[in-house]
């Protein structure tokens, strides 16, 4: 990890092409200089990432969007006035001097402007868009801390900026500016009913979707125990079946079994903040899989009950009570 100058040392490692950790506001991204096609392999090397999967671009300011986009639409700067910088990535066609890397082989480019000091300093300093996806091993549970990325990518990147933990915990909604109607084709903090109230017209969230974004994928987000989404009733019988496993609840649970219980905040924004943190922490322990109380069926909820979808094992396996 970097101990001092940790900006400018990352700029200068940034700037001779190599792949650098650095906190956002949501989680922390595997950084490249943007224009670097050698530095971008990188990433999908170290990720282990398929090079057919498109990565966000970050930028300083809206005024840089267009060094990467054209025919960006007005109301993506009304989007940017009331989110940027923040959790929001909007889809544009793409300038022709995008590498194809950062596409997926596609004709148009995901953009956004962190709402991190540091990220953003880096950014100016570099004088570029930096490339950043989490920083982990692809499919695996996103970073919001520096030792989050040290136990998945250690030696396998140049260095890890210590930003401390991510404010919002979860991953940038991702809204594409290039159809007729805005479409949010990964959900986040920033909602379908907030966009609307800033471009006073409907949004379109299907429930699923092919594009090829960032996230978009039926497996993802993945601790290495088993996780499972289910019910109260569902845990509390489980709970008297099975031993050695963890239960992430925000309820009241009887407390009776020999599971670890974790008890998470009852407010979304609290519980999206310890979301991954807490992943990471049970993979740490011994148990054999993790039970996670499901969440309200809410748009305000969807973006963790999107991460929780992709990171589940489809069946439960469960142990007969012995009579």
């Amino acid at each position: 990890m970097l101990k001092s100058n940790q900006i400018k040392e990352a700029v200068a490692l940034l700037q001779n092409g190599e792949i650098v950790a650095i906190p956002t506001e949501t989680v922390y991204g595997l950084a490249a200089d943007a224009t670097n096609d050698e530095a971008l392999l990188k990433i999908f090397a170290a990720k282990g990432r398929p090079s057919d999967h498109p990565l966000i671009v970050h930028i300083e300011s809206f005024d840089k969007v267009n060094d990467w986009a054209e025919r960006v639409p007005k109301s993506a700067k009304k989007l940017a006035q009331h989110f940027w910088p923040g959790p929001l990535t909007m889809i544009f066609w793409k300038r022709k001097t995008v590498s194809n890397l950062i596409t997926g082989g596609l004709n148009t480019v995901a953009v956004r402007v962190p709402n991190h000091p540091v990220a953003l300093e880096i950014i100016q300093k570099l004088g570029k868009g930096v490339a950043a996806p989490s920083a982990n091993a692809h499919k695996k549970t996103s970073p919001t801390k520096p030792e989050h990325v040290f136990k998945s990518l250690k030696g396998k990147i140049a260095a890890i900026v210590d930003g401390g933990s991510c404010s919002i915990g979860i991953e940038s909604t991702i809204v594409d500016m290039t159809k007729e109607t805005p479409t949010i084709l990964r959900p986040g903090v920033i909602t379908a009913d907030m966009i609307e109230k800033v471009l006073n017209t409907k949004v379109y969230q299907p429930f699923n979707h092919s594009d090829k974004v960032s996230g978009n994928m039926e497996v993802h987000y993945q601790p290495k125990k088993p996780l499972f989404v289910l019910s109260k009733k569902e845990i509390e019988l489980c709970i008297e079946r099975e031993k050695n496993i963890a239960v992430m609840h925000y309820s009241v649970i009887e407390k009776n079994s020999d599971a670890a219980f974790y008890q998470m905040p009852v407010t979304k924004s609290e519980y999206a903040r310890k979301f991954y943190e807490m992943l990471h922490h049970i993979d740490d322990t011994n148990v054999e899989k993790i039970l996670v109380e499901q969440l309200p069926n809410s748009d305000d909820w969807g973006d963790i009950n999107d991460r929780l979808k992709k990171a589940s094992s489809r069946v439960i396996p469960t142990k007969k009570k012995r009579e």
